[in-house]
């Protein structure tokens, strides 16, 4: 905390920050559409002391996938490209989080459940379940599951090939 300021007012700062960063990121992922010639609405909001932005669209074709690529791979380029231009804009690093098609929700569910899986079968094994290399925000989820469960895990080796461990009680 700031020395004049109260918890409420820091807080009140971090939301305004973080609508900030939505607003650069849907300004600058607008601009990738129109050159794109692609259709779909930006949808901004604050989650988890992060800023998300999302490209939705109402039609059924595929041109959003994409904006998403095989595994996600363009997406994650294009977060790392938004949280760029937020950081050019403010001077300070963004930790935004970019979803396309509803892509990383549906991810998200697939890897909750698979951390709950890998879970239930270090317990009924009472050994390590090593798990395939993934991505940061992958990891995360995974993670998150493993902790939801009552177990820990851990992440091991190095880029791109950092997997996930969840070690029995």
């Amino acid at each position: 905390m700031t020395e004049g300021t109260t918890p409420a007012a820091e807080g009140v700062d971090t939301l305004s920050r973080l609508e900030q960063e939505g607003e650069i990121a849907a300004d600058y992922l607008e601009g990738l559409l129109d050159i794109a010639d692609l259709d779909g609405d930006i949808d901004m909001d604050v989650e988890a002391d992060r800023a998300a932005v999302s490209i939705i669209s109402d039609s059924t074709s595929r041109d959003l996938q994409k904006l998403v690529g095989r595994d996600g791979e363009v997406l994650e380029a294009l977060q790392e490209l938004t949280r760029l231009a937020v950081h050019r804009e403010t001077g300070d690093r963004s930790r935004l989080m970019l979803d396309i098609a509803g892509y990383r929700a549906r991810k998200r569910a697939e890897l909750t459940e698979l951390g709950t899986k890998a879970a239930d079968e270090a317990k009924g094994t009472a050994q390590p379940v090593k798990l395939k290399a993934m991505t940061p925000f992958e990891r995360k989820v995974v993670h998150d599951a493993v902790a939801a469960a009552g177990l820990r895990s851990e992440s091991e080796g190095e880029e791109p090939q950092r997997c996930v461990v969840v070690l029995p009680v």
